[in-house]
């Protein structure tokens, strides 16, 4: 479990370096070391790819990432707002590092592409009640 874990935070570390590296120009993070991407697509590329695959299919090997295109999880709102804001078995919480509006902005980016069409949005109000 260690290993998958450890997996997991080199997977973030090397989010984060593809976020930085791709809006330097842009100031990728704040003074606080958040990221600065507002866009639910933006984020997805510089956070969630890298373990997630760029076509939302998932992968496996060192460790598992779950699919998250079709995935039939991702009907209750709440559930994918939580797994970000908290993360669950080798995922890592994004809590710490993405305010309201980017977890509510990247969980609609998920909801909405990948094969997934749930209409229904989540607000940055949803994702407080969360915290």
């Amino acid at each position: 479990m260690r290993f998958v874990s450890a997996i997991a935070v080199l997977a973030l570390a090397t989010g984060m370096m593809q976020v930085a590296a791709a809006q330097a120009d842009e100031g990728a993070f704040g003074s606080e070391e958040r990221f600065m991407a507002r866009d639910g697509a933006a984020l997805y590329r510089g956070i969630c790819q890298s373990c997630h695959m760029p076509d939302g299919r998932g992968a496996a090997g060192a460790g598992r990432y779950p699919p998250l295109a079709g995935n039939e999880r991702l009907e209750t709102a709440g559930y994918p707002v939580f797994i970000v804001v908290n993360g669950q078995k080798g995922m890592p919480g994004f809590g710490a590092w993405l305010d309201d509006a980017q977890v509510a902005a990247v969980v609609n980016y998920v909801r909405s592409h990948f094969g997934n069409a749930y209409a229904d949005t989540v607000s940055p109000d949803d994702v407080a009640a969360v915290r």
